[in-house]
């Protein structure tokens, strides 16, 4: 095998929630991951030549050795002292610094492709061992589906899906620093948490509502102090018929629920019109990756 292709689908937290800053500096997290019908492809080859190549007509990431992709990808190269390398062409769909963690998606799916490219034999369990290495989402991503995350992100128990639903995804045209928002964040000053115990019930009982009425997430309490449109584009997915809505992550982007998929359409067309996002799509919920 010379070539494969591999897709790197994006995540929305349905429930996030921040318990203490670690001695080690890191944030001890309490969180629902879901994967989302929006993604990325990696078309990975094989090449004589040492080294890896990124190509890209993503403006906006780079495309030398400073992307978690080809961190990712010269991390297994290395374990392995494989001789040759790899070049990886992408074509980016998943927003940049919009707290869908499509960085490390992107690395996720590099990790999977040349494991199988190269005949490498990683378990899922030892390839998640070596992501984490370069960034607490990547355990997950390698992966997928509907997630209780814990610790830094690493700690993961598989939950059941939600009910099948649809999705309107917007991110405003500003780019937010995850690092600005976890140091701006006051855990002791946190007022109120997420029902994440809550959301897992509803999770097990099939509820929607039980899952749209617990949609929680404490970085908004900076990212949306800094940047009220994130609070603007909420408001307007609920007054067109969103169950809730919700910031992903460090944010910006947005999620809102819906039941009908032309209610979504009709939302995502008004959002759109509005200028409130100019990058918007209407998605559902996806399962497992390994499972696809």
């Amino acid at each position: 095998m010379e070539q494969i292709i591999q897709k790197a689908y994006a995540k929305i937290n349905i429930g996030l929630d921040v318990l203490r800053r670690r001695e080690d500096g890191y944030h001890e997290l309490k969180m629902i991951m879901q994967t989302v019908d929006l993604g990325d492809d990696l078309v990975i080859s094989r090449t004589d030549a040492p080294g890896i190549v990124l190509e890209t007509e993503c403006r906006e990431i780079p495309s030398d050795g400073s992307n978690l992709i080809c961190r990712a990808a010269e991390l297994l190269l290395r374990e392995q002292d494989i001789e040759g390398g790899v070049k990886i062409a992408l074509t980016k769909r998943i927003p940049v610094a919009a707290g869908m963690a499509g960085g490390s998606a992107d690395a996720a799916a590099a990790m999977r492709g040349i494991n199988e490219l190269f005949g490498l034999d990683y378990s899922v369990q030892e390839l998640q061992r070596l992501g984490v290495r370069l960034g607490a989402d990547i355990p997950y991503c390698l992966v997928g589906g509907t997630m209780l995350s814990e610790g830094i992100g690493e700690i993961l128990t598989p939950l059941p899906s939600p009910p099948d639903c649809f999705l309107v995804i917007a991110k405003p045209d500003i780019n937010v620093s995850t690092a600005f928002v976890y140091s701006r964040l006051r855990i002791g000053e946190l007022t109120e948490h997420p029902d994440i115990d809550g959301m897992v019930r509803a999770l097990y009982a099939g509820s929607l509502s039980g899952i749209t009425d617990r949609l929680g997430n404490v970085l908004e309490t900076v990212t949306v102090k800094e940047y009220p449109v994130i609070a603007q584009i909420k408001e307007r997915l609920c007054g067109m018929g969103a169950e809730n809505a919700l910031m992903s992550g460090s944010g910006p982007s947005v999620f809102g629920i819906f039941t009908d998929r032309d209610s979504a359409q009709r939302a995502a067309a008004a959002l759109k019109a509005e200028r409130f996002s100019g990058q918007i799509c209407v998605t559902t919920f996806k399962r497992d990756i390994l499972q696809q």
